[in-house]
């Protein structure tokens, strides 16, 4: 074998493989995409939950999608505030305000307040029985039960109860939306964080259809609506609407709510620590004739009704009247929705006017609206009643039922007649 070969060929190589080298390292260095610094920075703030709940595969992503200016600083919801003012800090810019969303279910009609209307021996799955005829459940927008979210749920925050529905966890949930999209029924939705108001129900169904279906149903009364207030709850499609916007927390349409479908825990807490005390003292030692009662549910509309400021309190907590700021105007009195702001001067007249009309004609009526001799006995207003507090034979005038009636007022619109009427 000729060894001149190798020796020419083995130094060509080398010298070929250090040019190569050299062009790699050069090209290295031109073309070189430098990493910027700070998505690692803000990598290591991040939870690491890796949830996506930013709108990002994982935190990785977030960090670079910040630093390019795809995300905002405030995107992580799991962070929170905190990890916002440091994202805020690693690109020098104002954080501001991250809300953190839980996930809620929007269903209360569980094994005890539902029934099968059918049985089910398919795969336990909710998928699966929504695809045979929508459940087994008697509401066909209800919780089938099955658990999906909950093993959809990489960070162990629903769990189920007894009762047949899914729990969320609020401590552990981290917003990231995995069980709204799981549920063939759309019963999750996301809220803020501090939210204390949920109705409890997405059933579009007819109130009749409602009551004969779920214990705990909305039937579309509008009793919520027409005790809010400040206008922050609408029926659409037979179903109360919340505009958290508008919706300061108070609890009225909880307490007001006929099926006791809305929730409002820390509301109604207040309501029932109040119930448990004798009414706030009226006594002559008032400084000013406007006090507030034990019926106050800490909504804060006669705060800002005052023209002088002198109403204060945090929201859900009885509110307390500055007797040497108050001028009496009485504006809280007209506005307060649970009428638990009283004037002594009003209930002095009222005991006035009560005393002069001793000899004026006794009201029958136990509930605010009746049924007058115009009613033709049509049976549109025994259809249209939420609660079937109506009744009577075709022909012939109804009666309304006072001990049923929750005073929505809805024969009163449908009446052709014009035959039932409001006190």
């Amino acid at each position: 074998m000729d060894l001149s070969l190798f020796k020419v060929s083995i130094p060509s190589m080398g010298v070929m493989g250090a040019i190569f080298a050299g062009g790699l390292a050069i090209a290295s260095s031109k073309l070189a995409v430098e990493v910027d610094p700070r998505i690692e920075e803000i990598e290591e703030v991040l939870p690491g939950a890796n949830c996506g709940a930013c709108g990002e595969p994982g935190c990785s992503s977030f960090a670079e999608a910040v630093v390019n200016g795809n995300a905002e600083i405030n995107g992580c919801p799991v962070g929170g505030s905190e990890v916002a003012g440091e994202i805020a800090e690693i690109m020098g810019v104002e954080s501001g305000d991250s809300v953190r969303r839980i996930a809620t279910l929007l269903c209360k009609g569980g094994d005890e307040e539902t029934f099968a209307r059918s049985e089910y021996r398919g795969i336990e799955s909710c998928k699966a029985a929504d695809i045979a005829g929508g459940g087994n459940k008697s509401c066909v927008y209800g919780c089938l039960g099955f658990g999906d979210c909950e093993a959809v749920c990489s960070f162990d925050a629903i769990k189920m109860n007894e009762n047949g529905l899914p729990e969320v966890i609020a401590d552990e949930c981290t917003g990231c939306g995995n069980c709204v999209e799981e549920c063939p029924k759309g019963l999750f939705t996301l809220v803020e964080e501090g939210q204390e108001v949920f109705i409890h129900c997405s059933s579009h169904s007819g109130g009749k259809d409602v009551k004969e279906a779920c214990k705990t149903g909305c039937i579309g009364c509008g009793v919520c609506e027409t005790k809010c207030p400040v206008d922050a709850i609408t029926i659409e499609d037979n179903l109360a609407v919340i505009d958290y916007e508008e919706c300061i927390n108070c609890g009225v349409c909880a307490e007001a709510c006929p099926m006791d479908t809305i929730e409002a825990p820390k509301a109604k807490d207040q309501v029932s620590a109040v119930d448990e005390t004798e009414e706030t003292d009226t006594g002559d030692d008032r400084e000013c004739s406007i006090y507030i009662t034990e019926e106050c549910v800490g909504c804060g509309v006669c705060v800002e009704e005052c023209p002088v400021d002198a109403i204060s309190s945090e929201d859900g907590e009885i509110h307390n009247i500055d007797p040497e700021v108050c001028i009496e105007c009485e504006n809280c009195v007209e506005v307060c929705p649970t009428d638990a702001i009283q004037s002594k001067e009003g209930e002095t007249e009222e005991a006035e006017k009560t005393n002069s009309n001793d000899a004026a004609e006794e009201d029958d009526h136990e509930c605010s609206i009746y049924i007058t001799e115009e009613c033709v006995g049509c049976g549109v207003c025994v259809e249209e009643c939420p609660v079937d507090a109506i009744s009577g034979e075709d022909g012939e005038i109804h009666n309304i039922d006072p001990e049923v009636c929750i005073e929505c007022e809805n024969c009163v619109e449908v009446c052709p007649t014009e035959a039932i009427e409001t006190e």
